[in-house]
């Protein structure tokens, strides 16, 4: 389509693997905007540091979601359900682990079996609504997660069909396998807090998160999340939706990305602001040059004052 609408001089597709994307980079762009991971998105800038090529990066990360204790527990648990499971927890922004407040887990839980059942019935895998794996390796990668972990809630798989079901992992920490990298799959581990200061040290073990989401209805500490909080960007009582807003830029910061775009940001993200000066010759200020008599009076004018 894009071949039969453009010149190629305007827009070429190139389709490739790994060793399609590395010549790409060796080529004397004007600009580069890139959206993967973090792992490679450092191998991007690094390549485009060579020439001094600009760069926008839409990265990813652990993005956190965090249901307080005065959360609306079941539609946090929709739509917490519904942002995550969106291309089976395929996107860059899908939350990525569960900050709950341990006087509403076990509500929390129930609460989110209920909607994905809802929306997927209770065997997603044999649901069309309900998508695959990517490809064979992050099919594997996503299973290797499962060993040894408590499940709580799903864990089941179909490789015929490269769909694992919605997954809730319990007893989770730092130091477990899926906490290492951003998950991207239809599972999601589980923390507890008490008081809502512990969420800082969570998200900083995996700091600046392209989104963060946060469940309350006290809107003191709703503020406190926003201005506590490093991220890219956040919905409060939602996941997901800021995407949808033109009028908002969406970017990371850090590890999850530079710069931003969305709607008009979009434009300026591949925009370079040139600035110009057009002089008059009609006259010419001797004002501005050495050895000026005028200046020197108004300057010590100025300085006296």
């Amino acid at each position: 389509m894009v071949k039969e609408t453009f010149e190629a001089k305007y827009i070429s597709v190139v389709q490739g693997e790994k060793e399609v994307s590395e010549a790409l980079l060796d080529e004397p762009f004007d600009y580069i905007f890139f959206t993967g991971s973090t792992q490679v998105g450092r191998k991007v800038m690094e390549k485009a540091s060579k020439q001094l090529i600009p760069v926008t990066l839409e990265l990813g990360g652990k993005s956190p979601c965090i249901v307080d204790s005065d959360a609306k527990i079941q539609l946090a648990a929709r739509r917490t359900a519904w942002g995550k499971l969106i291309n089976a927890g395929q996107t860059c922004v899908a939350p990525d682990y569960l900050l709950v407040h341990e006087s509403i887990k076990d509500q929390f839980i129930e609460a989110f079996k209920k909607e994905v059942e809802l929306m997927y019935t209770e065997n997603p895998i044999e649901n069309d609504d309900y998508t695959k794996i990517v490809n064979d390796q992050h099919f594997n990668r996503l299973l290797s997660y499962l060993d040894g972990e408590n499940l709580i809630y799903g864990g089941q798989s179909d490789s015929s069909k490269e769909k694992i079901n919605p997954t809730l992992i319990d007893s989770v920490n730092w130091d477990s396998a899926i906490m290492q990298e951003e998950i991207f799959g239809p599972l999601l581990p589980i923390m507890t807090f008490n008081k809502l200061d512990e969420v800082v040290d969570h998200v900083e073990h995996a700091r600046n998160p392209l989104a963060l989401y946060y469940f309350s209805e006290n809107s003191q500490k709703q503020e406190w999340v926003i201005k506590n909080l490093s991220f890219g960007g956040a919905c409060i009582n939602d996941t997901i939706m800021h995407l949808g807003n033109n009028n908002l830029p969406f970017g990371g910061i850090g590890t999850s990305g530079i710069g931003s775009y969305h709607g008009v940001h979009s434009f300026e993200a591949f925009t370079h602001r040139k600035s110009v000066v057009k002089q008059t010759t009609s006259f010419d200020l001797s004002f501005r040059y050495p050895h000026s008599k005028i200046a020197e009076k108004v300057l010590t004018k100025v300085f006296k004052k």
